[in-house]
């Protein structure tokens, strides 16, 4: 089954409930999905490239480099902000990063600092704050706290799910 580019997707915030706290779990969770994935996967495939794409290692330092979009953009949406700050729609921070150089134990450990300070932060919010938004830049839809984070969740599992994938298609050989 072929996964849908992220760049492709469509998203639906129509959520009157806050389902920020279910998010919150969600996102708290990543860690230690990804380590568990890592545990099935050969070691010596992590830094595998096929067909010109990101290897595992490139997926797992991508949710690191993106972090900060997500920490700021919070920031944007709790200061009032119009509109959510733009991101490098090209990933040159993930493609110049050689997060390949990098043990798969330091880009896990990194991922998770900064995921917990995201998720601390998350935590301390007031229910208004869940539903504050501003507008994203490139959907040009509004995006509420909980949106937000929904989206980051998605992001989270798109890059999982591509995981899978690389070390399904690595250990039958790149096939």
């Amino acid at each position: 089954m072929v996964q849908v580019k992220w760049f492709d997707r469509k998203f639906d915030f129509s959520a009157e409930q806050n389902i920020l706290p279910a998010v919150i779990a969600r996102l708290s969770g990543t860690t230690a999905r990804l380590e568990e994935k890592l545990r099935t996967i050969d070691p010596t495939v992590l830094s595998v490239r096929i067909n010109n794409t990101w290897t595992i290692k490139e997926n797992i330092g991508h949710l690191s480099d993106l972090e900060p979009l997500w920490q700021g953009r919070l920031e944007d949406i709790l200061n009032d902000e119009v509109e959510l700050r733009p991101t490098d729609l090209q990933n040159r921070k993930t493609t110049e990063a050689n997060h390949d150089a990098k043990s798969v134990e330091v880009l896990l450990s990194e991922f998770k600092q900064l995921r917990e300070k995201t998720v601390d932060r998350l935590k301390s919010l007031t229910e208004e704050q869940a539903f504050r938004s501003a507008l994203h830049p490139r959907l040009k839809t509004p995006m509420r706290t909980m949106d937000l984070f929904l989206f980051v969740a998605e992001h989270d599992d798109h890059h999982l799910a591509r995981i899978d994938e690389l070390g399904r298609l690595l250990k039958d050989g790149g096939k």
